[in-house]
């Protein structure tokens, strides 16, 4: 059956057309191949939107000069389409993680889904590989599939697979995933993460991202005692801790045993890990991300960033002021089902100040056009270099004092202005908060 479906990537992508909706699966599976096909082809079509996540890789398809042809509609900005959004050139499409795959369904949105696959088991089914989040539902609701098949992607198992019969046309490659290789943690970031760190206990549930501040946490963790994840992503720290019998899975209230994700971003260590490993499980993100399911998991902790946080915890993620940097993702999703975890700990970590400490994260009040991605109501752990605050259940007066503690202390005067001139409290707590 797949062999009648072969064909080039340009005989594949030549069933697009003007005004239609396409989807790119993203991440480390961006089908490069097939993109680069498209933006040959771009110049024969007017308004194709390309609907995508966080991708990638090649970004060709953002190129000024295709303006008019492709335009890309993002609901999570990645590094590749930044300038893009922020000029105008391209949409950004706010939304919880957890509710994309949902909205294929219902509103029947994509005309053509690019997906990027491992080839066919002996039953026909084809593995997504490194993303399943919201690829799986994207293809389902479809019109037409186009796979770009790869020999190198990993066979990843769970709620991961579709079926030949289902793919409409094939372009065969063999070329490596691009990788996201793990950076040095800043000496800051080790500080954060040994307060967070201090808040897991043995027998915890993780939501463990990437970036230098989750690999931070995770290598802090080498001496506790089974772990799980249950996350949107991870990466190779988690392969790590496997090794070394710290992540076990063997105190997870829901799915005992097994490491549950939408997708992984990592290196080619990482993609060898997860081939056909059944302690791995892929799920779509309407699954993963499900509030209700994650609370599911006893001892869940969610350890999520901010770019900054407000004397009465409102929590932006997504952008500084107005100009927009990434979106809601999974945060709030996990923060809420951490919430409703039976011993379950929702995180909010963040480094004190930014530009050489010459800015305060921890402020008075939001930029202007500052989007809150977690509010007030949410918040319990918010964690810097300098301590954690617990907000949940606190008064105004109370989260302030908290906040102010954890701010770096170049700032923490003028935090304590601004608090007593807008009436969060009182003069004499004021100067308590500077140990006046």
């Amino acid at each position: 059956m797949l062999k009648t479906k072969f064909c080039s990537a340009e005989e594949a992508v030549s069933v697009i057309q003007s005004n239609q909706r396409v989807f790119l699966t993203g991440n480390c599976s961006v089908p490069s191949v097939l993109v680069a096909a498209l933006v040959e082809r771009a110049s024969l079509l007017h308004d194709v939107e390309i609907m995508q996540v966080l991708t990638l890789g090649c970004c060709d398809y953002v190129d000024p000069s295709l303006e008019g042809h492709l335009r890309v509609n993002s609901m999570f900005i990645s590094e590749d389409v930044r300038e893009a959004v922020n000029a105008g050139r391209a949409d950004f499409t706010p939304i919880f993680l957890s509710e994309i795959p949902n909205l294929y369904r219902t509103q029947r949105l994509v005309d053509v889904a690019l997906i990027h696959v491992a080839p066919p088991d002996e039953h026909g089914f084809c593995s997504f590989g490194v993303e399943v989040g919201v690829t799986k539902a994207a293809a389902e609701t479809a019109q037409v599939v186009i796979a770009q098949i790869n020999p190198q992607m990993p066979r990843t198992l769970g709620d991961s697979f579709i079926h030949i019969s289902k793919i409409d046309y094939a372009v065969q490659v063999d070329m490596p995933l691009p990788e996201m290789k793990a950076g040095k943690s800043t000496p800051v970031q080790q500080d954060i993460a040994r307060n967070v760190a201090s808040l897991i206990d043995d027998g915890s549930t993780l939501q463990a991202g990437i970036g230098g501040l989750p690999d931070a946490v995770l290598r802090f963790l080498s001496d506790r005692r089974d772990l799980g994840i249950h996350t949107e992503l991870f990466s190779d720290g988690v392969v790590d801790l496997v090794e070394q019998g710290v992540i076990t899975n063997a105190a997870k209230t829901l799915h005992t045993g097994k490491i549950v994700a939408g997708f992984v971003l990592g290196s080619h260590r990482l993609y060898e890990f997860v081939h056909d490993n059944p302690m791995v499980e892929l799920h779509p993100t309407d699954y993963v991300n499900d509030p209700y399911r994650i609370a599911q998991n006893d001892k869940m902790v969610a350890i999520n960033a901010a770019i900054e946080v407000d004397l009465t915890g409102q929590v932006c993620a997504d952008s500084f002021g107005h100009y927009f940097y990434s979106g809601v993702g999974g945060q709030i999703d996990f923060i809420r089902g951490a919430a409703r975890s039976k011993g379950g700990k929702p995180i909010i970590a963040l480094p004190s100040t930014a530009k050489n400490d010459t800015i305060s994260r921890i402020v008075w009040e939001l930029k202007p056009g500052a989007g809150v991605v977690t509010t007030r109501n949410d918040v319990h752990y918010v964690v810097t270099e300098y301590g954690i605050a617990y907000l949940y259940g606190r008064s105004i007066r109370e989260r302030v004092r908290a906040l102010i503690d954890i701010a770096h202390p170049n700032f923490r005067e003028a935090l304590a202005e601004k608090a007593y001139e807008h009436h969060y409290m009182p003069r004499q707590f004021a100067g308590a908060a500077l140990g006046v």
